[in-house]
């Protein structure tokens, strides 16, 4: 009975936020076709207790990583995602891109461990004060080297190994990231509207992934699993 009053209680509360808003059903892709409650004035709308379970699966498989300490790589690049994906990476001190995805993130990983590395080091010189050594020329050509590494590599720098899994939100606009990591063996957790394809992807979970409601609900869902996971082994 207590189980049934919970699925209730998360159905209420992906309803509060939108999460049922599908998009138009001639941009339905057919794999989600089994996820779609009904159609109204043409928008899908989204089956949410099917999307309960989608999210507890996915929640799961997140406390397990939490419990084990691994490394999930947060990727949200879109607007009304890059803020709420940023503080909640930050919040468990994990890795994320919420600028543009660089391609061979993961699959060329070894290149990208050597920007990582000189950002790291420009940061601690700059710090020490080891760049006065530099002419004042070599150090403005460096600090706008720097700018643009910093950009797109600051949230990778506690990315010191390929990660354990990648969390994405729509994960058909982050589909380079999506590919990378399918190819590279990293588990894809992604929330993905009724317009993708959730072939391929290890845990989706169909549901609005623009409204800013909506991604709050599935982010937090995931950040607090992972920190569930995390106290569970003390």
């Amino acid at each position: 009975m207590q189980k049934i009053e919970k699925k209730e209680g998360i159905v209420e509360e992906m309803f509060k936020a939108g999460v049922h808003y599908g998009y138009s059903k001639t941009r339905r892709h057919p794999s989600v076709s089994s996820f779609i409650y009904t159609t109204k004035n043409k928008t899908d709308i989204i089956d949410l207790e099917k999307t309960a379970k989608m999210l507890d699966t996915a929640v799961e498989f997140i406390k397990d990583l939490g419990s084990k300490n691994k490394i999930v790589l947060f990727v949200g690049t879109k607007p009304e995602a890059a803020e709420i994906m940023k503080s909640s990476a930050e919040a468990l001190n994990m890795p994320y891109v919420t600028e543009r995805w660089i391609g061979g993130t993961l699959s060329n990983f070894t290149e990208i461990k050597k920007r990582i590395a000189e950002l790291e080091t420009y940061q601690k010189d700059h710090k020490s004060g080891e760049l006065e050594k530099y002419t004042k020329k070599e150090r403005v050509v460096m600090a706008k080297k720097m700018e643009k590494l910093a950009k797109y590599y600051t949230g990778l720098l506690s990315l010191k190994k390929a990660p354990d899994a990648i969390f994405i939100i729509d994960a058909k606009a982050e589909h380079i990231s999506a590919t990378e990591a399918r190819k590279s063996n990293v588990p894809v957790i992604s929330l993905m509207n009724s317009d993708s394809n959730i072939k391929g992807i290890d845990y989706p979970i169909i549901g609005n992934d623009t409204g800013i409601p909506s991604i709050k609900f599935f982010v937090n869902a995931i950040v607090n699993a992972y920190k569930s996971g995390q106290m569970s082994k003390n």
